[in-house]
């Protein structure tokens, strides 16, 4: 299986300070990977990274196109969509209103009109609430907008930041499962950041670990599940 993204000695900096020190890792191409570490470790700002919202020096190279230094709106046209964290969904805006901004750079009406029945087929609750204001969704709601929002612009790549944050466990559950049929069924691939290891390892195929911007171990998540530093800092066993 191909690689989708690929990325070589990255480094990122906030003003003159580099929080990335030469990270190299890929994602196969329909394939789940995960990026896990401690709060302050540089998973945020590697998803920015690859999307162009922060200054980079190395190589990205996204379906054998060079990205690095691109601006973030040419990356997004690619099929590269970003969830961030927070959810950023636009809360004087209806959720149907949230779902056209996504597809803001489409221009096929028709599978534009399909898009909208898939989404809502994922998940009905949006669909029921098509013409309610965003800000007075549910946190599990807007977590869901987000992520429908993401899909309209039918990407390649979806990157992921900590979906499960703030959610009530039942609500995680299903917006994990929804992302597993995604992938599965649509072959979108993920880049996955998520406090919560061991519901990452489990929806990955492959994982990295990265402590003060620098990636200090990685395998296939089954691997990385078992390794014993990963599971007493990360796992609770």
């Amino acid at each position: 299986m191909p690689a989708l993204l690929e990325v070589e000695k990255l480094e990122a900096f906030y003003g003159a300070s580099p929080v990335l020190h030469g990270l190299s890792f890929a994602i196969l191409d329909g394939g789940i990977t995960t990026i896990l570490g401690a709060n302050g470790a540089g998973k945020t700002t590697t998803l920015r990274a690859v999307c162009g919202m922060v200054r980079v020096t190395g190589d990205i190279r996204f379906a054998g196109t060079r990205i690095a230094g691109k601006a973030t709106e040419d990356i997004v046209r690619l099929g590269i969509a970003h969830v961030p964290d927070g959810r950023g969904t636009f809360i004087n805006l209806t959720v149907e209103e949230n779902l056209r901004l996504g597809a803001y750079v489409r221009r096929d009406a028709a599978g534009l009109r399909a898009d909208f029945d898939r989404v809502y087929g994922y998940f009905p609750r949006l669909a029921e609430r098509r013409r309610q204001q965003a800000g007075t969704l549910s946190g599990g709601e807007q977590q869901m907008l987000a992520l429908s929002r993401a899909l309209m612009l039918r990407p390649r790549l979806l990157l992921l930041d900590e979906p499960s944050f703030g959610l009530a466990p039942l609500i995680v559950q299903d917006i994990f499962r929804i992302m597993r049929v995604i992938n599965a069924e649509e072959r979108v691939s993920m880049l996955l950041v998520e406090q919560n290891a061991n519901l990452a390892l489990d929806l990955a195929d492959h994982a990295y670990l990265i402590e003060t911007g620098r990636l200090v171990l990685s395998g296939t998540a089954a691997e990385i599940k078992e390794d014993e530093a990963v599971r007493r800092s990360y796992l609770g066993y």
